[in-house]
């Protein structure tokens, strides 16, 4: 569960970085990463890049008890998805890539799920910065969302881009919190562990409240918390499901904290085909840097 929380936060790192992390040999850590791969905890790595990192808005909602495949159909019509999760419980917590007028488009997805069990439907704005990205940055994107542990001396063939050139882009897209170094694993497949999130809806200071749940609930991370404007997801795991419920309920307490619901996913989807339209959209751009603005 180490190891699949350092790849989670930065597929990245080494073997033998991961390995002086958990304190094991790289060759160990690489033998349990291919036995994850193996079983099928581990579906694939990849990137999760945040819409607002490519100048896109992002609606997301939770719906229960209907099919969610029907209402992605429905929901296409206004956007593209970003992730779909399915969760115990008949709940299914979904997101949306929204081009341009969020707002408007907001008021016209709560029209398509009138006949849909709503139960919360919002507009998330990133709490991070913009990385202000080149063409360059998206040449490397393109090939990175498809394997993002790739060799530099690799990406840097495939691009037919320098080392120098490659490096530098990869340090620059690492160090912003809008795109993480990823994988999208199964959380059925988890033996022993019950994966799952607590989404938090903030009304005090949320770098303060961050600070105070990483204090208190490090421990029990499987990933980086995820930031909105007033939101904090929190990605945990545990081996016993009483403490979910108890966990949840600490959370609730805490000051500045309005609510917080638990959700435990039975799948996870990361489609990736607004990247790829993204990065088509951009080539024909005449300007070297990309400063996206959504309306």
């Amino acid at each position: 569960m180490q190891i699949l929380t350092n790849l989670l936060n930065n597929c990245r790192e080494s073997d033998r970085q991961i390995g002086m992390n958990v304190g094991i040999s790289g060759g160990a850590v690489k033998s349990r990463i291919n036995k994850m791969l193996k079983s099928g905890i581990i579906r694939f790595f990849t990137l999760k890049i945040e819409p607002p990192a490519l100048g896109y808005g992002v609606i997301y909602f939770v719906i229960t008890g209907e099919d969610i495949d029907e209402v992605l159909q429905q929901v296409k019509l206004i956007g593209e998805p970003f992730f779909v999760v399915p969760c115990v419980g008949g709940i299914t917590v979904c997101s949306i890539v929204i081009k341009e007028n969020v707002q408007q488009k907001l008021e016209l997805a709560k029209n398509l799920m009138k006949n849909v069990r709503v139960l919360t439907i919002f507009e998330a704005e990133s709490a991070g910065t913009s990385p202000n990205l080149t063409k360059t940055d998206l040449q490397i994107i393109n090939e990175l969302i498809k394997d993002p542990r790739q060799k530099i001396e690799g990406l840097a063939k495939k691009t037919s881009l320098s080392t120098k050139t490659v490096t530098r882009s990869l340090d620059k897209l690492q160090a912003d919190e809008t795109i993480q170094f990823t994988l999208v694993y199964e959380p059925t497949k988890i033996e022993g562990y019950i994966p799952y999130c607590i989404l938090t809806w903030i009304d005090g200071n949320l770098k303060q409240i961050l600070n105070v749940l990483k204090n208190k609930f490090s421990e029990h991370f499987l990933q980086k918390p995820f930031l909105a404007k007033n939101q904090i997801v929190l990605f945990m795991y545990s081996d016993n499901i009483y403490k979910l419920d108890q966990l949840t309920q600490q959370i609730k307490k805490i000051s500045g904290i309005r609510s917080a619901d638990l959700f435990i996913p039975r799948k996870i989807a990361l489609p990736q085909e607004w990247i790829k339209d993204a990065i088509a959209e951009a080539k024909k751009s005449p300007k070297l840097h990309l400063m996206y603005q959504v309306n």
